[in-house]
C-alpha cells in the first residue's frame, strides 16, 4: 500500500515552494517522521518528514520543482522487506561487475549513505576531500558549506588518489587555463532576497548615516564578565547584546527609526522587534527577537545563540524569521570595514556593524590608539529626517562607549 506524500502547511501567507533536495532515494528504507526530502520556501527551508515507515516510491517533483500547498510529491511504500529484494539484486550485480575507478570522493560514512546537497558536493569535489572524514554539523549531522571549507583550510579529510590519478601521465600535454562555466538555478530564498532589495532601492528614498565608536570600555567589560557570565547564563557574552540592548534605547527616543509607511500612513511600534542577520548554509538569514526592549542582555544573547544553533541546523520555523521593526547587520564579522547595507522592507531603517581595529585617534589633545568600529545607519529618507538619523546613531554611540549608560537607562 503506497503512502502520499504531500506538501504540508508551509506558514501564514506562503502558497508555494520549492522542491530543494531529495534527502533519500527512490527504494530507500524509512522511518516514520523522517526528513525525506528539503523545500525551500521565501524565508527558510523545511524538511518533509515521511509519513509511515517504509521505502520511498516513485518521486513525482524533482528538484528544482515549484510546487503548491497540498500538491503530490512522491509515495512511500509500506513495509521496509520491499527493498529487500532490489538491494539483494543491486548486490548480485556489483559481485558480478568490475568495479569502477573511482573519480570522485565516495559517499559511504561506515556503510551508510551520506547525503550531499549539489553546493556541498561541488565544494568536496573542488578541493578533493573526502566527505566521509568530515563531521557533519547540520542537522542528522548532514555536512555543511562551512563544515567543508574548514576541513578544506584545516587540511584534513583529503581523498586517496586513485591508482591511475597517482599514475605519471608521460604523454599528457599541459593544461591550459580553465574557462569552464556553471549555471545553477537561484534558490528561492536568493530569488527572494534579490527581489526585495531591489523593491528596497526602488521604493524607499535611501541615505546611509556613518559615525564610529570606541569598543574600549564594552571589551574591557566582556573581558572582565565573559567567564562569570558564561557561567551563570549558560551563554557567551558577545557585542550583539551591548548593541541591542543600546539600538532599543535609542529606538524608544527617537521612534521614527522603529516605525514604518503603510500607504500614506506611518505605523509606530511602541515595541521593538530586532531582526538578526545570522548566517545560514544556504545564505544570511534575519530571525527576529521580539520584545527586545524588554530583554536583559543575557536573554538577547540566549536568543541569538539559539537563532544560530537553529540556521545551522537548517531547523529556523517561518515564525522565527516572521515581522521585525528594525535590523541589525554584523558584517565585522566577516571582516568587513565600512558598507552601506539596505533596509529590509517593510522596515525604514539598518544598523551595520563591522570589524574592530586599531587606529589612532585625538583624546584630550593626544594621539591614543583605540579599537574603533565603523557604524553606518541606512534608513528611508521619506520617513525619517537626516536629524533624527544622526541622533540615534549618537545615542547608539554613547551607550557602547559608556555601558553605564544601558544600566541606568540614560
Amino acid at each position: 500500500m503506497a503512502t502520499e506524500v504531500k506538501v504540508p502547511t508551509l506558514g501564514e501567507s506562503v502558497t508555494e515552494a520549492t522542491v530543494g533536495q531529495w534527502l533519500k532515494k527512490p527504494g530507500e528504507a524509512v522511518k516514520a517522521d523522517e526528513p525525506i526530502v528539503s523545500l525551500e520556501t521565501d524565508k527558510v527551508a523545511v524538511d518533509v518528514p515521511a509519513p509511515v515507515a517504509g521505502v520511498l516510491g516513485d518521486i513525482v517533483a524533482k528538484e528544482g520543482d515549484t510546487v503548491e500547498v497540498g500538491a503530490l510529491l512522491a509515495y512511500v511504500n509500506a513495509g521496509a522487506a520491499a527493498s529487500a529484494a532490489p538491494a539483494a539484486a543491486a548486490g548480485k550485480a556489483e559481485a558480478a561487475a568490475p568495479a569502477p575507478a573511482a573519480s570522485a570522493p565516495a559517499d559511504d560514512e561506515e556503510g551508510g549513505n551520506l547525503t550531499l546537497s549539489p553546493a556541498v558536493r561541488r565544494l568536496v569535489l573542488e578541493h578533493g576531500l573526502d566527505p566521509s572524514k568530515i563531521k557533519g554539523t547540520g542537522k542528522d549531522g548532514r555536512l555543511t558549506k562551512d563544515d567543508v571549507t574548514a576541513a578544506a583550510a584545516a587540511g584534513t579529510a583529503k581523498a586517496a588518489a586513485s591508482a591511475s590519478a597517482a599514475a605519471p601521465a608521460a604523454a599528457a600535454p599541459a593544461a591550459g587555463p580553465s574557462r569552464a562555466q556553471e549555471r545553477v538555478k537561484m534558490t528561492r530564498l536568493r530569488q527572494t532576497v534579490a527581489k526585495r532589495l531591489k523593491e528596497a532601492q526602488n521604493n524607499a528614498a535611501l541615505l546611509t548615516t556613518y559615525n564610529d565608536v570606541d569598543m574600549t570600555n564594552v571589551i574591557e567589560a566582556r573581558a572582565r564578565y565573559k567567564d562569570l557570565f558564561e557561567k551563570k547564563h549558560g551563554v557567551r557574552l558577545g557585542f550583539m547584546g551591548f548593541f541591542t540592548k543600546a539600538v532599543c534605547m535609542a529606538l524608544r527616543d527617537i521612534p521614527g527609526v522603529n516605525a514604518q509607511i503603510e500607504g500614506d500612513e506611518i505605523v509606530y511600534n511602541d515595541f521593538a522587534d530586532i531582526s538578526v542577520a545570522v548566517s545560514a548554509p544556504n545564505g544570511l538569514v534575519v530571525p527576529v527577537i521580539r520584545n527586545a526592549e524588554s530583554l536583559s542582555v543575557a536573554e538577547i544573547e540566549k536568543t541569538i545563540g539559539g537563532f544560530g544553533k537553529k540556521a545551522k541546523e537548517g531547523t529556523l520555523t517561518m515564525e522565527d524569521m516572521k515581522g521585525g521593526t528594525f535590523t541589525i547587520s554584523n558584517g565585522g564579522v566577516f571582516g568587513s570595514l565600512l558598507s552601506s547595507p539596505i533596509i529590509n522592507p517593510p522596515q525604514s531603517a539598518v544598523l551595520g556593524l563591522h570589524r574592530i581595529e586599531d587606529r589612532p585617534v585625538v583624546r584630550d589633545g593626544q594621539i591614543v590608539i583605540r579599537p574603533m568600529m565603523y557604524l553606518a545607519l541606512s534608513y528611508d529618507h521619506r520617513l525619517i529626517d537626516g536629524r533624527e538619523a544622526v541622533t540615534f546613531l549618537v545615542a547608539v554611540k554613547n551607550a557602547i562607549e559608556d555601558p553605564t549608560r544601558l544600566l541606568i537607562d540614560l
